[in-house]
């Protein structure tokens, strides 16, 4: 017998906000979940005229207070089973905590705080109650992401030495908030955005790709250096790092905003004594793999198979997440979307049948809250290693 799908709550999201068509084309793409109320505006009566032109039915809420309120009066399989937060980075972590106060999952798009210590407050909420809570870093949950990590881990490029992860685009190379670009408004104002601009949108993205493919941690921020190129503007339009991991080897994680011509070129590479690792979002149906006096092996998504001479077995997760389409019909970046919902709606299934006694995947298949922390720790820690000049080790 099929299961029901799961009841999804959307909290922003209104009017012309870019990442809330991602989520939503995600949250239906298994058939498996439907996004069935929202609070999609501040303002409410904004609020309610987004519901109600919403592309099908939900129920809509004037705020997210409300929704919370009467949505636990419904019983369950009618309220809502988890709660998506698609708002500017300043509104996560109030409601993020009256979402959790209420018994309800969240998944929270990145950075998930403005500070470490809200973070933190988060963390201790989540890892007392048990409730599922999971961060939208998108590009990890990529089939070719989860296929690199498992190289690494496997010790397939033998020790890894050195990380190289940048993520380059070019959309704020100008002035692009004077021009009524909602997007670009409040991710350069220090007060939506918090300490860091570039850094807290794109430059966590980098951090948690390296921390995933490698499956380890970065210890120490060696340089920093956040940089404002147009004139006037608040934040960082330019992220640059050089960090430490925990077996010592050097990781670049860098981001821009001001790279012109650059759309969304997000690459990462993995070094080590044995191969080379390298991924791109622009082509992430496949992975590279390189080594010396040998030909480069390509893995593209849909042809991998186990036992070839380089790759041993594979992970059944592997095997059944090549895609829903043939080889050669690229699913991408909506795909990997799909897969943060599907893993998080894994742990949302088993935690309603099981209570706190279920397992959690988040850190493993998808960013979880604990993520969360470090990487808001990560952006603490280059910021304070930028106005100081000396390596800050983390956690800070």
């Amino acid at each position: 017998m099929s299961q029901r799908p799961l009841n999804v709550g959307l909290i922003g999201g209104g009017g012309k906000a870019f990442i809330v068509n991602q989520h939503n084309r995600a949250v239906h793409f298994d058939g498996t979940r439907r996004i069935t109320c929202g609070a999609l505006h501040e303002d409410p009566v904004k609020a309610m005229e987004y519901a109600d032109s919403w592309p099908y039915p939900i129920t809509g809420y004037p705020d997210y207070k409300t929704m919370i309120a009467e949505e636990l009066k419904k019983p369950v399989g009618k309220r809502m089973d988890y709660v998506l937060i698609v708002t500017p980075n300043f509104c996560h972590f109030e409601q993020a905590m009256a979402c959790l106060e209420a018994g309800f999952p969240v998944l929270c798009e990145k950075p998930v705080t403005m500070t470490c210590a809200e973070a933190g407050t988060l963390a201790s909420k989540v890892n007392a109650s048990g409730i599922p809570f999971g961060v939208a870093h998108t590009y990890i949950d990529h089939w070719s992401s989860w296929l690199g990590r498992w190289i690494v881990v496997s010790g397939l490029l033998g020790e890894v030495r050195r990380v190289n992860v940048q993520y380059q685009q070019g959309w704020l190379a100008n002035r692009t908030e004077d021009m009524g670009v909602q997007q670009a408004e409040w991710r350069v104002d220090p007060k939506r955005a918090g300490g860091s601009g570039c850094g807290g949108d794109i430059g966590t993205h980098a951090f948690m790709q390296a921390r995933f493919l490698t499956d380890m941690e970065v210890v120490k921020v060696l340089y920093a250096r956040l940089t404002s190129f147009v004139q006037g503007r608040k934040l960082d339009d330019n992220f640059t790092t050089v960090c430490q991991m925990e077996n010592g080897a050097e990781a670049l994680i860098c981001a821009s905003q001001v790279m012109t011509g650059h759309d969304n070129n997000f690459i990462a590479e993995v070094s080590g004594t044995l191969g080379s690792l390298s991924w791109s979002q622009p082509d992430c149906e496949k992975l590279v793999i390189r080594r010396n006096d040998m030909p480069d092996l390509v893995y593209k998504r849909g042809k991998v198979k186990p036992n070839d001479g380089f790759l041993r077995e594979l992970p059944a997760c592997l095997l059944e997440e090549q895609g829903k389409a043939p080889a050669d019909h690229t699913e991408g970046f909506h795909d990997a979307f799909a897969r943060i919902h599907r893993c998080f709606e894994a742990d949302v299934r088993n935690w309603l049948e099981n209570g706190e006694d279920y397992e959690t995947h988040a850190g493993a298949l998808y960013a979880g809250i604990n993520d969360g922390v470090k990487h808001m720790q990560f952006l603490a820690a280059a910021i304070q290693c930028a106005k100081s000049g000396a390596p800050v080790a983390l956690p800070i």
